[in-house]
């Protein structure tokens, strides 16, 4: 990762854009979320690290073309983009800024698993703090999944539910996606082991070459 340029697409507050910093790449963190931003902005300095806001959509108009050697979306955030014209459009834009044989990087949930299983909670998160369920509700012809969360806050047992919904992404439909976009070397896997991709597992990590 050394002087590699990376873009972070959705950075949260910014955890994972620092440590590449710390390893010695030069890299971008942008979210539309402004107070996850302030967080990143605040809490995460190295010389090698920028946090701008930023939409994934306008990543060509953001960056100037073939200006990063790695783009990484994580975190589910691609299937926030609830069309797949709009899922296509955030690709072509990735594509754009990307040096050739530049290197990209996304992970979301296994839309085949949840959708063949009708998955309709996911697994519990739990510490001494928090309690978080998540859970989907899933409509038949319908290419959105209602994604319900509830934070409980243990101490004062305050909650905080929230709902949005996600375009359910399947395999199939995002490897022509890339392909269509002009990616190669297009890898999937279950894991960021690089485990095989299939069955009954809920990450979907996707590699793959400009």
């Amino acid at each position: 990762m050394k002087s590699k340029r990376i873009l972070d697409i959705g950075c949260a507050t910014g955890e994972l854009a620092f440590q590449l910093a710390v390893e010695g790449a030069i890299a971008t963190g942008i979210d539309l979320n402004k107070d996850l931003l302030d967080k990143a902005v605040l809490n995460k300095k190295h010389p090698n690290l920028n946090f701008q806001f930023g939409n994934m959509l306008e990543l060509g108009n953001d960056f100037p073309p073939s200006q990063f050697d790695v783009v990484l979306c994580f975190g589910n955030t691609l299937v926030h983009l609830e069309t797949i014209e709009l899922i296509t459009k955030m690709l072509k834009g990735s594509f754009a800024v990307l040096k050739a044989g530049g290197h990209t990087l996304l992970q979301i949930l296994n839309y085949d698993y949840i959708l063949a299983e009708k998955v309709t909670e996911l697994p519990l998160i739990e510490t001494e703090n928090i309690r978080f369920i998540r859970k989907y509700k899933i409509e038949d012809n319908n290419p959105l999944i209602r994604f319900q969360t509830e934070l409980e806050l243990k101490i004062g047992k305050n909650k905080i539910a929230n709902e949005t919904s996600l375009l359910a992404l399947q395999s199939i439909d995002l490897i022509r996606l890339l392909h269509k976009t002009g990616f190669r070397k297009i890898e999937l896997f279950s894991n960021f082991k690089q485990e095989a991709f299939g069955g009954n597992h809920f990450p979907l990590v996707v590699s793959c070459r400009k």
